[in-house]
């Protein structure tokens, strides 16, 4: 197993009382795993069924492979008008 260290923003981080969780994942996770085991942890499953998830600073698909040296974060939904 690895250590991912996932930052979190605005709701989402209200929602995990922490800017920060880690994460256990056997390497070669997907960001779809890890939206799995996010929402297995006890606040989870207050997240919506769709994450928003940027690696190293980037948007990626759930189908990206994840490294434990990556930059994780999760992002809320943005709306406005």
């Amino acid at each position: 197993m690895e250590q991912f260290e996932v930052r979190l923003f605005a709701s989402f981080a209200d929602i995990f009382g922490s800017q920060n969780v880690s994460v256990s994942l056997p390497r070669g996770s997907t960001v779809e795993e890890l939206a799995f085991a996010l929402r297995q942890m006890p606040p989870g499953s207050a997240l919506p069924k769709k994450l928003v998830v940027a690696v190293n600073h980037t948007y990626v698909p759930s189908h990206t492979v994840l490294e434990p040296t990556d930059e994780i974060a999760v992002i809320p939904p943005i709306a406005g008008g």
